[in-house]
């Protein structure tokens, strides 16, 4: 995997934690700096450690599923993908009734923005690549994400957050469908 794809995949996962972090600075509560950067650190972390979580739970998997492993890629792509999508395009509004930015509440939503990477872990053992490398850059491009998602939330509110959620929904879709094609062709 180059460097654009591990570039599009990260910012394809960087969606939920750039919508939620619209969210929640919309809602006035990503204000202060050590705020800003408690959102931007967490998300970054869970990003970087779910994909590596994902791929070693799948080394021990992909010699099992070998000769389907870009068909069980492409599925997960598209389940996240879609996933996110979906998300996207529900019209409920977001509401924070505690701190989001601060203990349990913080950790509740690193992990529910982050569970889309331990799929993507996944997909690279089945792929037989790497994960250091990925996992870092997914870990840096979602911190820098929030950052700019806090900055854009303080200033413009929520209504870029679901479109960025659809579009990091078809960007996954996208990847997944390249991979197969890959696969099934032989031709980078």
């Amino acid at each position: 995997m180059d460097l654009i794809e591990i570039l599009m995949i990260a910012v394809g996962l960087s969606m939920d934690a750039f919508a939620v972090s619209l969210a929640v600075a919309a809602a006035g509560r990503a204000a202060s700096k050590r705020a800003t950067f408690r959102l931007s650190f967490h998300f970054g972390l869970f990003q970087f450690l779910m994909p590596v979580v994902g791929w070693h739970v799948g080394v021990r998997v992909a010699p099992l599923v070998s000769s389907l492993d870009h068909w069980i890629v492409l599925v997960l792509l598209m389940v996240v993908g879609g996933r996110m999508i979906r998300a996207g395009v529900r019209t409920e509004a977001t509401s924070f009734p505690q701190d989001p930015t601060r203990g349990w509440t913080l950790m509740m939503l690193a992990v529910a923005t982050s569970i889309d990477a331990l799929a993507v872990g996944l997909s690279l053992a089945m792929l037989s690549g790497r994960i250091w490398y990925p996992a870092v850059v997914i870990g840096v491009v979602t911190g820098t994400l929030v950052l700019i998602g806090v900055r854009m939330g303080n200033r413009f509110g929520t209504w870029l957050g679901k479109p960025m959620e659809v579009l990091g929904g078809i960007i996954l879709i996208i990847v997944g469908l390249r991979i197969l094609y890959t696969h099934l062709t032989g031709q980078p």
